[in-house]
């Protein structure tokens, strides 16, 4: 009687846990707006602050003080979506590095910003991060600062991007 108890508790705990793990990679992609509206409340400090809050990915405060990182080149990526978000990334650097990345890719990968992603080939293949992007672009474009974009993107307003203007390839300007 005794091994079966203990056989039932070992089951319990083992499908806990596991349910756990499964659920884990979900909050990566669906950061709740009152996580969003939390870190909305401490961007400021997160300027400042010697201990950041761990539920806000990374993202540089200001406008950077020097050159940029070149993001890819668009046309080593086969898909229109992507070359046309390489491109549009490449011509919004300095609001992308002001930016963060919701999928995670700072504790994942050691991304610093948005901009981080589209220097390397991650946001490639992270819908997240070309739906923060265009995003990005799109409010550039309508006159909104780097801080609006942010305050947006932790709102969860990525979420509603529609991609698919972006499936035929733009003019190159």
């Amino acid at each position: 009687m005794i091994t079966l108890r203990r056989f039932v508790a070992a089951a319990f705990i083992a499908s806990a846990a596991f349910a756990g793990f499964s659920v884990a990679p979900l909050h990566a992609q669906s950061a709740p707006a009152t996580q969003a509206a939390k870190s909305s409340a401490n961007a400021t400090s997160n300027s400042t602050s010697k201990t950041p809050d761990p539920d806000m990915p990374a993202y540089h405060p200001a406008h950077p003080r020097g050159p940029l990182p070149v993001t890819l080149d668009p046309k080593q990526f086969a898909d229109p979506e992507t070359q046309n978000l390489y491109a549009l990334a490449a011509t919004e650097k300095s609001i992308l590095y002001q930016l963060p990345c919701y999928c995670r890719c700072d504790k994942e990968v050691g991304h610093k910003s948005l901009l981080d992603c589209y220097v390397d080939d991650h946001a490639s293949h992270c819908i997240l991060c070309k739906k923060e992007a265009a995003l990005a672009y799109t409010e550039t474009k309508a006159g909104k600062t780097a801080a609006q974009i942010r305050k947006e993107i932790m709102d969860g307003k990525w979420k509603d991007v529609d991609l698919s203007q972006y499936d035929t390839l733009l003019p190159v300007k």
